[in-house]
């Protein structure tokens, strides 16, 4: 028991670390930060009222987006950031592999946006409009996939800038293209905004999507730490 104790203790110690390798001592208010998103709704539902919010729109109009903003970010300086700061190499020296920084990193980025989505559907829930638990688990797929896609941009392109810009553009096509024709294979996919009156098809188009998204999300991870690993071309000029 003290062993186990232990380990979990080490783990959160870990987990700490790499929050504060991301974002600083300051790491604590990207938490907050997608609340700023809200506030914004707010007044612009002040502004120029046009309806209230559904619980269809709940997924990506209030807490989708401003999660993958906040996954984007922290995405960004998983690896890139150790190139920025002059801290790659150092990284190839962890006992293990990198992968293990590359993993705790990954691991105190889901840890933050766990943390931001609680607020934000708190906010969301009791200010904005009520709205089903599905929403929770489609707006964190789509968080989780923009931090592994982030990620892999940036350790592509080795540069910040260039990653944000790409998955950027990416997130853009997702939501004018994907999102608005209801195309499952958006890590936004939701089932409460299919126009189809059968509840089969929704199903298999609900499993489909719970389970295609993962696994490239698994796959884009993989292709990322591969990438890392070339220590030679990543340490190059």
């Amino acid at each position: 028991m003290i062993a186990r104790l232990r380990r979990l203790r080490a783990f959160l110690d870990l987990i700490r670390l790499a929050g504060l390798a991301i974002a600083g001592h300051w790491v604590w208010l990207l938490i907050f930060l997608p609340l700023l998103w809200l506030a914004a709704r707010a007044v612009e539902k002040l502004i120029s009222p046009s309806g209230p919010f559904t619980d269809v729109n709940a997924q990506i109009g209030l807490m989708g987006i401003p999660m993958a903003v906040l996954a984007i970010i922290l995405g960004l300086r998983i690896i890139a950031g150790e190139m920025d700061g002059r801290s790659l190499e150092i990284a190839y020296t962890v006992p293990g592999g990198c992968q293990r920084v590359w993993w705790a990193k990954l691991a105190a980025s889901a840890v933050i946006l766990v943390a931001a989505e609680v607020l934000l559907a708190l906010v969301a829930y009791f200010v904005f409009v009520k709205f089903p638990p599905v929403a929770l688990y489609g707006a964190f797929q789509g968080a989780i996939f923009y931090l592994v896609l982030s990620m892999a941009f940036a350790t592509l392109f080795r540069s910040e800038v260039a990653g944000a810009m790409v998955t950027v553009a990416v997130l853009i096509f997702d939501l004018l293209i994907l999102g608005n024709n209801d195309i499952r294979a958006s890590p936004f996919w939701n089932p409460l905004a299919v126009q189809s009156a059968d509840p089969a098809a929704v199903l298999a188009m609900t499993v489909q999507n719970r389970i295609g998204i993962p696994i490239f999300i698994a796959l884009v991870v993989g292709l990322a730490f591969m990438r890392a690993n070339r220590r030679e071309r990543m340490l190059g000029g």
